[in-house]
């Protein structure tokens, strides 16, 4: 399919054929869902812990006798039971991570793409580089090119003005291209690819 190439100008510079393999398949919200799940649950960190009733300091003593006090019979007072004891069934530190299949990845990836060309949301640019890596010269580019919330992705090697202008953007993210994930292309409105980024995605996903 056919589309529009722009200058960070915001000029029309020519077309792009996007592979219909990848920016053209059917949208399926359930990869994607599933896809997200697992790349979030890797980012947590599973360092919570509490301390379980061998793990308490205090004594092993009985706090009293077995028989003849009228009391339930205790054992010691780390017990769970007991006031300053362990905690049953706490959280431990523990890998939140799991796997997903790289098949249903891929999929997942170009469902992504393909949501945000069939929304319209996909712009395609030239290149992204700027001569400046000043953050007021590149907003003055943003208001006319008027895309909000976006997502820049790059080929394999950035600009390195145009990572300094953007990174005090709260709105804007940049990424090469081997780090185009679901998550980040569904959090931002408009998806912004470079022509490598298209030839470079195609490549990884076909």
């Amino acid at each position: 399919m056919k589309h529009d190439v722009i200058s960070i100008e915001n000029k029309k510079v020519g077309t792009v054929n996007l592979d219909e393999a990848v920016f053209g398949v059917s949208v399926r919200a359930d990869l994607m869902s599933r896809y997200v799940n697992w790349q979030l649950a890797k980012r947590r960190s599973g360092n919570h812990k509490v301390k379980d009733r061998s793990e308490v300091r205090g004594t092993t003593a009985k706090p009293f006798n077995q028989k003849g006090t009228g009391n339930a019979r205790q054992g010691s007072k780390r017990a769970p039971q007991l006031r300053g004891g362990g905690v049953v069934f706490g959280p431990h530190v523990r890998d939140h991570g799991f796997s997903l299949q790289k098949k249903v990845r891929k999929l997942a990836l170009k469902s992504a793409l393909s949501s945000k060309q069939a929304e319209g949301k996909l712009v395609v640019i030239n290149d992204a580089k700027l001569k400046s890596s000043k953050t007021a010269d590149f907003k003055k580019n943003l208001i006319k090119l008027g895309w909000g919330q976006a997502l820049v992705i790059d080929g394999t090697d950035l600009d390195d003005n145009f990572q300094l202008a953007a990174r005090n953007i709260a709105e804007v993210d940049v990424l090469p291209s081997h780090g185009a994930n679901v998550y980040d292309i569904l959090r931002r409105d408009t998806l912004v690819l470079t022509k490598v980024a298209v030839e470079k995605l195609v490549e990884r996903l076909k």
